[in-house]
């Protein structure tokens, strides 16, 4: 069996390998080329494909997975398609240095069910534009929907010129056989979005690895945010796809002082207050308490049919369910990462007891990934932003669009967010081009005359100590 699997893989590996020697010798001009080809087919499926996307996983809005296929299509394109990826990219007269770009290699990209068209094409995108192969593992509940996003891009690659085989999918169903490949010697560099356990796979795989997981986004409203304004961004960020995005909203802190203008504003922008014992049952259904995991079973669901799963009654229209808690973890299920429109609520007693409260939220399950603050005050906003751990603290924005980029601020357009070495993660940025790159140094002779003006004899002199040294070093300068 073990034998077999590393035959697939092999024959998988090798045409990459083939489709990478290939690439090798594409100029820019080739390169752009078909990216371009690539992003136009993909920009012009985003409907079908969002609409096979929800059919296929019963996960989200079509309309807005139609917005996400735009983040991951036109927006990165926007981005990346003036970015130097072929040759020299840089060259610095004083220094004396070239920076040339190189390829990595294959790169095996894993794609989640909440975004399995949007994070496909985005991946698709950047791997092209850096020459890199990609072989796709999709999810296994999303097969079809992946499946289609890579041919298309695929067929439209190979209309441009590009090596064939420069896009592939592994059959799905198989963790074996994906962690095979994930460990072949073959592969240059993992791009994993998607679970705890998926990234620790992809970590420990022996490869190199960008992975990335999930993110308990705790946001905070300070005494001095406009409240309305607040909760409406909010709300706009957590209904999104039904809050699939992993960088959605998770729970609500506010000092006491405020604490019930908020929740008024809720309610009067139509959500929810769950009693203790409809909490109780919503608890029930979204978490899994022995792994204190969300239920696959409510990510991307409507309220309505959270309500009916769980066997409460609630407004008709209700945008959002939220909980009062009082405290963080294994006693309060619903303090962990939930990605759907379910909200925790807590009150502090003052601001300090806020802070703390979304540093334990964030420590909980999202070390490093991205928090929110709603202030108009910029010594608070920095406060917040040096304590929190997190790799993208989003001001007076909604969460899930604003730590993906490219709408409400200049970050990079992007679907894998890294969460820095709290996450596991060897970065805090938004994931593109720049990471799928080697980048060869070629460094000219440029004396350091400084050095080699210093009398060296007093470096060997045991009476000299930093002070002679320093002087010795920048006297003649």
């Amino acid at each position: 069996m073990a034998e077999n699997l590393m035959e697939r893989a092999n024959d998988i590996l090798e045409k990459a390998v083939f489709a990478a020697a290939e690439f090798q010798e594409f100029n820019q001009e080739q390169t752009n080329k078909v990216v371009e080809a690539v992003y136009r087919a993909a920009l012009n499926a985003r409907i079908s494909l969002a609409k096979m996307a929800v059919e296929e996983t019963g996960i989200g809005i079509w309309q807005d997975k139609v917005w996400k296929n735009v983040i991951g299509t036109q927006l990165v394109y926007e981005n990346i398609k003036d970015e130097k990826t072929v040759g020299i990219i840089s060259q610095d007269a004083v220094t004396g240095i070239s920076e040339i770009a190189q390829p990595l290699g294959p790169i095996f990209a894993v794609t989640p069910v909440t975004n399995p068209t949007s994070t496909a094409i985005y991946k698709i995108l950047i791997c092209l534009k850096t020459r890199n192969p990609i072989i796709i593992s999709a999810h296994r509940n999303a097969v079809r929907s992946t499946g289609e996003a890579a041919r298309i891009c695929y067929e439209a690659a190979l209309a441009a010129g590009a090596p064939e085989d420069c896009i592939q999918m592994i059959p799905a169903g198989s963790r074996d056989f994906t962690q095979t490949v994930m460990a072949h010697p073959r592969v240059a560099l993992i791009l994993a979005t998607g679970g705890t356990g998926l990234v620790k796979a992809a970590y420990s795989s022996g490869n190199p690895a960008i992975g990335v997981g999930p993110g308990n986004v705790p946001v905070f409203i300070h005494e001095s945010a406009d409240i309305p304004y607040a909760i409406s961004s909010i709300i706009k960020s957590k209904t999104f796809d039904n809050g699939t995005v992993c960088a959605s909203e998770q729970s609500v802190i506010v000092e006491d002082k405020i604490a019930e203008k908020v929740r008024k504003e809720f309610e009067r922008q139509h959500c929810y207050f769950l009693s203790l014992e409809e909490a109780l049952k919503v608890e029930k259904i979204a978490v899994v308490k022995d792994s204190m995991s969300m239920s696959p079973f409510i990510v991307g669901q409507s309220v309505a049919t959270i309500a009916e799963k769980a066997g409460i009654t609630v407004p008709e229209g209700t945008k959002i369910l939220l909980a009062e808690l009082s405290g963080v973890g294994k006693e309060h299920l619903l303090s962990v990462e939930i990605l759907a429109p379910i909200l925790a609520f807590y009150t502090a007693k003052d601001y300090h007891s806020a802070i703390k409260l979304c540093i334990d939220l964030n420590y909980l399950g999202g070390i490093g990934h991205s928090a929110g603050i709603y202030a108009n005050d910029d010594k608070r906003v920095m406060e917040f932003s040096q304590l929190i751990n997190a790799g993208r603290i989003v001001v007076n924005t909604p969460t899930s669009q604003g730590a993906v980029g490219g709408t409400y601020n200049m970050l990079p357009p992007s679907l894998t967010l890294g969460c820095g070495t709290g996450g596991k993660n060897i970065t805090t940025e938004n994931i593109t081009v720049k990471h799928l790159i080697n980048i060869q140094r070629v460094c000219n002779r440029k004396m350091n005359d400084r050095f080699f003006s210093v009398d060296r004899d007093k470096y060997l002199d045991e009476n000299c100590d930093e002070t002679d040294l320093r002087y010795e070093y920048h006297k003649n300068h």
